[in-house]
């Protein structure tokens, strides 16, 4: 009886108290949390670019009559009711990262913070995509939600990254302008993002086919300064590899900026490939897929400027693993005391 009360006060402690999951493990938990945060995003765009947001017409509820979709609502209920259930799954990673990280021995109160906010992001935007929901699609609720969603991509993002670091400080692998101009990068990324979500609130997928406000902005004035800073972001990679080459920087910095500068050029074929045939769902969702893909480049860029020990050489071997790889051949020894039973 006590274990269970313990067990129902606090499960992930009672777990944690009884598991001890290896580095891979919480890797690949933080790693799962990161895919379906992205697999929410590229799902809340083919419910945009279907047309199906008002599928469910109103929240919590799909419908006033009924919790889940029915043959009624079609295929438009469906989409906007799966992408609902999608919101479990993604609870369902992060719910797995909370209790691998918490399970960690030593603890890691850092990285199980992170974990946590994974956590208060999932249900800050389900209530955002609720009221999204209520508004009927209103653009200026719909970036925030997008926003929202960009910001748990932010989070599973870091937490994946820091789950294949040690505790220790930080030590810089470039020099303070290198870390400045990734600092600088970031800001013109985000920028970047949120000038997408104008396009988008100012574009033809509203989203439903009723009679959907957009914002009073003109297309093409947002898209060409959505491609501007999409310019000024390429401009600042191509900058920070060059720099990176010159001085001769690591491996590890030198390669993020380049893959970044890879994913950047593809997105910009695609997105000028959009514009020119004017914005098909299938383009449309692939940029928006690209451009989770170009936030999670940013962010490894600005962590690959410096390292941690790694998290292997970071925790002391166990005493008994220590002792059996490092010890020679046990020989009677009649000074030596014996060792404990167990040891």
């Amino acid at each position: 009886m006590p274990k269970l009360l313990e067990l129902v006060r606090n499960p992930i402690a009672y777990i944690a108290a009884r598991w001890t999951p290896s580095p891979r493990t919480v890797q690949r938990a933080a790693f799962t949390a990161l895919l379906m945060s992205i697999v929410i995003v590229v799902t809340g765009g083919a419910v945009r670019l279907t047309g199906s947001g008002l599928g469910c017409d109103t929240w919590p509820k799909c419908s006033d009559d009924s919790l889940t979709a029915t043959s009624a609502m079609g295929v438009h209920g469906a989409i906007e009711f799966g992408n609902r259930m999608m919101t479990w799954v993604v609870s369902a990673a992060v719910g797995w990262t909370i209790i691998a990280v918490r399970s960690m021995k030593p603890a890691r109160k850092g990285l199980s913070r992170l974990a946590w906010s994974q956590f208060w992001v999932v249900m800050s935007n389900g209530v955002v995509g609720g009221i999204t929901v209520w508004v009927k699609l209103n653009p200026f609720v719909v970036a925030g939600h997008f926003l929202a969603a960009t910001a748990l991509l932010t989070v599973t993002t870091l937490t994946w990254l820091r789950t294949r670091e040690g505790e220790a400080p930080p030590r810089p692998l470039v020099g303070s302008p290198v870390k400045k101009l990734t600092y600088v990068l970031t800001f013109f990324a985000a920028c970047l993002i949120v000038a997408g979500t104008v396009v988008t609130g100012a574009g033809p997928h509203a989203g439903d086919s009723s009679d959907v406000k957009r914002m009073p902005i003109a297309v093409e004035l947002a898209t060409q300064t959505h491609a501007a800073l999409a310019w000024v972001v390429v401009a600042l990679t191509v900058l920070l590899y060059v720099g990176l080459r010159v001085m001769d920087a690591p491996k590890g910095p030198r390669s993020t900026a380049r893959n970044l500068l890879v994913v950047l050029l593809a997105q910009g074929v695609i997105g000028y490939v959009q514009y020119v045939t004017d914005l098909p769902e299938v383009l449309v969702g692939v940029h928006l897929l690209g451009s989770t893909l170009v936030w999670i480049g940013v962010l490894r860029v600005v962590l690959s400027t410096r390292e941690r020990a790694p998290l292997a050489a970071a925790t002391a071997p166990e005493p008994e693993l220590a002792s059996a790889t490092t010890a020679p051949a046990a020989t009677p020894q009649p000074a030596a005391p014996a060792p404990a039973a167990g040891h």
